[in-house]
């Protein structure tokens, strides 16, 4: 018999850096004089963000209040006092200041100048930043291509003359740079810059375009984003040509790491077709139109990645591994909405990277209170508090047990004290996230008189939970008040997969020049695997990526965007003069809003059928038993049906926005 050869294994990748173009940087010096005034700030004045309790009025004066005579002017002049806009800042003091990370190496070439920022772990998350030099010089061109100024200037014709992130970098093991670059000749030729693999210092970089411009193979290459590989380098430090710099850490900031990376492009299954050809990367998650959709906005989306082995859940094995690979890929199904404005207004390109820490909401927390006090970092998506949990007359119809509490009339009359008295807001029922239960019982004095006791006490506590509500329906008892109020105050999105858990946030745009501008940003998240334990009493191995993608906050994402920009033209119209178009918008604004308080319980359902449907799959897997295997089935497809139904129901939900916006654009 003829042997049938194997096929070949795909090359084994693992992310490294992403590659950010930005029109200005200034000198080391400068930036290493931020860090030493924000490392003196900290020994002067020691913060610990996990205790959350920085009075940030009092640490701003202390900020003011420091000789600034050994920091360069600029640094020196960093107040607190200036009113903080996201356009026109400089992503490298956004990071030292906003998150406590440290220019770590530089590259000082003939005409580009770059810097690698990390956390306090160089393995970790690397941004390398990159411009051009004020004044080009005439010596030569760089040594190395992947810093020459010719890069920075086929992204700007590419991407409307903007700054943006460029590139996308993974490490690759030893030969895969031969073999990766033989898949796109014989598959994608046409992504080929032409100048095949660089060697440097024993270093190997191999550098592809990532998208065509339309149709996979049949159209040319979009000249604005690249892949690069890097093989063997045998150094903390991502390309050559970078040399280390002393850097010296605060103690606030945590270590930080890669989770995915975002494109918005104009062939979701083209790039998909181009990455299992050549990486053997293969689809993990599929979003469809129904899930992603605000008001007449529609993408879909799938996440692709590589096969990554399961890692053994103890430790920071999680939180550090960076073999796995997701590359989550948005196209527009729509000529509305903000991954349409984005490649209208940009091209393709990345709209925005993912990286993972340990503790999400102290490193929020150190972020917003480090921007309060210092006047530098980063602000954060705008999210509705209704996806938190808000008071409405309904939620005092009951206990928090679940027994009967008030009547509707009570119930109705105890509300409007609480909108008289500043408990809520009017009509949206925002309560106070400062509010104490002394405080409460004495604003709602008037309707508690002649009550007893264990209904007030009811009442109180039903009023406090509705702050997170919806939070509190999903994670139970498994957070104390005080995390839940920190969630809600710095607007951390959260999500359940099973027993994992997934806790995000988005920051706002970064590298962006002028308000409204479509560009890139941040997120942060942290996953909490659930502590399973194997046959052999040892913790189980875990695939990485638990707690999933946020099947809810996937909509939550684009929606908030979407109210994001109506809260904007609220601004803009208002300023302009223009009643009705700030009418127009804040209908906008309560329409998402609408949109993802109905969508909200209908993509737990679907969250909470795929898991239990994944868990089943997995479980016949391993079935021997043909009877077992029968009942398995027949709970997986119970599962699957669950889970179909609640697709059509979020489609409907979808269809319903759809035509509302639309009539509203109609002026209907």
């Amino acid at each position: 018999m003829e042997e049938v050869d194997s096929p070949p294994l795909p090359p084994t990748v693992s992310f490294s850096h992403i590659h950010m173009y930005c029109k200005d940087l200034k000198p080391l010096s400068y930036y290493k004089s931020l860090e030493k005034r924000c490392n003196d700030f900290t020994e002067a004045c020691p913060y610990d963000p996990s205790t959350k309790s920085m009075n940030t009025e009092d640490f701003a004066a202390k900020w003011k209040g420091m000789s600034t005579d050994s920091y360069e002017a600029g640094v020196a002049a960093m107040t607190p006092d200036t009113k903080y806009v996201s356009q026109g800042r400089d992503v490298v003091c956004q990071l030292i200041a906003g998150l406590g990370f440290r220019v770590t190496a530089t590259y000082d070439g003939s005409n580009t100048l770059s810097y690698l920022v990390t956390s306090p772990d160089e393995s970790g998350v690397q941004y390398v930043v990159s411009s051009r030099k004020p004044v080009p010089s005439t010596a030569p061109e760089e040594k190395y291509d992947h810093f020459d100024a010719s890069q920075l200037s086929t992204f700007y014709d590419a991407h409307a003359n903007r700054a943006g992130i460029s590139l996308l970098a993974f490490k690759v093991a030893e030969g895969a740079c031969e073999t990766i670059l033989a898949n796109y000749k014989e598959k994608h030729p046409n992504l080929l810059p032409g100048c095949g693999i660089k060697e440097y210092d024993g270093c190997k970089v191999l550098e592809v375009y990532a998208y065509y411009k339309g149709e996979v193979k049949v159209t040319q290459a979009d000249k604005g984003t690249k892949l690069r590989f890097v093989e063997a380098q045998n150094s903390s430090l991502p390309l050559p040509g970078f040399m280390n710099v002393d850097a010296k850490f605060d103690g606030t900031s945590q270590v930080t790491y890669c989770d995915h990376w975002v494109s918005n492009v104009v062939s979701r299954t083209g790039f998909l077709d181009t990455l299992e050809d050549t990486l053997g990367f293969t689809p993990k998650v599929d979003f469809n139109a129904g899930v992603v959709a605000a008001g007449e906005a529609q993408i879909e989306s799938t996440v692709t990645g590589n096969a990554a082995p399961p890692i053994m859940n103890s430790g920071d094995n999680g939180l550090k591994d960076q073999s796995q690979v997701y590359l989550p890929i948005n196209n527009a199904l729509s000529p509305v909405g903000h991954v349409h404005g984005f490649i209208e207004e940009l091209g393709q390109g990345v709209q925005h990277v993912a990286s993972r820490v340990g503790d999400l909401i102290s490193f929020i927390q150190r972020a917003n209170d480090y921007r309060k006090v210092t006047g530098e970092g980063f602000t954060f998506l705008n999210i509705p508090r209704s996806y938190y949990g808000v008071l409405q007359p309904s939620n005092l119809l009951k206990t928090l047990s679940g027994s009967d509490l008030l009547s509707l009339s009570d119930a109705t009359d105890l509300f409007k004290v609480c909108e008289s008295s500043g408990v809520c807001t009017t009509l949206t029922g925002e309560v106070d996230l400062s509010i104490t239960r002394p405080s409460l019982r004495s604003k709602i004095a008037s309707w508690t008189a002649g009550k007893s006791e264990s209904i007030v006490d009811s009442c109180v506590e039903v009023i406090m939970r509705a702050r997170y509500c919806n939070l509190y329906s999903l994670l139970r008892d498994h957070m104390s008040e005080s995390s839940y109020i920190f969630i809600v105050t710095n607007k951390i999105l959260v999500d359940v997969q099973g027993e994992d858990l997934l806790f995000q946030i988005f920051t706002s745009n970064i590298l962006q020049e002028c308000v409204g501008d479509e560009s890139p940003f941040f997120e942060y998240i942290q996953r909490v695997c659930s502590e399973c334990l194997g046959p052999d009493g040892c913790p189980a191995k875990v695939k990485p990526g638990c707690g999933g993608f946020g099947i809810r906050n996937f909509l939550t994402l684009f929606l908030s965007i979407e109210v994001s920009k109506a809260m904007q033209d609220v601004k803009d119209c208002t300023i302009a003069g223009d009643s009705s178009g700030v009418e127009n918008a804040n209908t906008r604004v309560s329409v998402f809003t609408d949109q993802l308080n109905e969508a909200n319980p209908i993509l737990t359902d679907i969250s909470d059928a795929m898991t239990a449907e994944g868990k089943l799959v997995d479980m016949l897997a391993g079935c021997e038993d043909s009877e077992k295997k029968k009942e398995l089935e027949a709970k997986r497809d119970e599962q699957a049906e669950k889970k179909k139904i609640g697709n059509e129901r979020l489609m409907e939900c979808s269809l319903k926005y759809r035509n509302i916006m639309r009539e509203l654009r109609e002026g209907r």
